[in-house]
């Protein structure tokens, strides 16, 4: 999959665009700067909103492409991400770090989704949030983007049991007109969801 990723973000171009994204962008605005850990965030986008936002922002991706992205982005805001290249599996969470952790279009394969949620419970503080984003299982009937592997969509069901020794103030599928750059184009069929811990 790194090689994947690595050809994806070899454009000039912002694949998925340059704005943050809209649920994580709405939620952020509201919330009182902290620490802030965005997994598998790519290109960067929403890591450099919320460091314009004075969030000390922490991401990883496994595409040294989409690291040198980021930091191309961050530079024209001039703001600073830390950002390391490495895999969910391997990366160092930690154990009540972040006020927030959002997890926009981090989809995992079934047998390591739990694993990495479960993580992303452990390194949030007490009083922090988790908020995600991600495609629901009637996503593989549109164009706009996604797995096309339906054991990496997400379902309340699923989300009910990875989240559920934290207080889900929001879980929600619903469908949208997605607008972020090429690869998420067009009607979309989401989920999200808040938890807090």
């Amino acid at each position: 999959m790194k090689s994947f990723w690595d050809e994806r973000y070899s454009a000039d171009e912002f694949v998925y665009g340059t704005s943050p994204n809209e649920f994580f962008k709405a939620r952020i605005d509201i919330l009182p700067p902290g620490t802030l850990l965005l997994p598998c965030e790519g290109e960067g986008r929403n890591a450099v909103y919320a460091a314009t936002l004075n969030w000390q922002v922490f991401a990883f991706d496994q595409s040294e492409k989409g690291r040198e992205k980021c930091a191309q982005l961050a530079a024209s805001k001039h703001v600073q991400v830390n950002y390391q290249v490495a895999d969910a599996m391997e990366y160092n969470f930690g154990e009540n770090q972040y006020d927030a952790i959002a997890l926009i279009y981090a989809h995992f394969p079934a047998a390591i989704r739990t694993h990495i949620h479960q993580r992303c419970i452990t390194a949030v503080k007490p009083g922090g949030i988790i908020m995600l984003e991600a495609f629901n299982p009637l996503q593989l009937n549109n164009t706009s983007g996604g797995p096309k592997d339906e054991t990496m969509l997400y379902t309340i069901k699923m989300l009910q049991q990875d989240f559920n020794n934290t207080k889900i103030e929001l879980l929600e599928t619903l469908k949208t007109h997605l607008q972020e750059g090429g690869h998420h184009s067009g009607m979309g069929d989401i989920i999200r969801l808040v938890a807090g811990k």
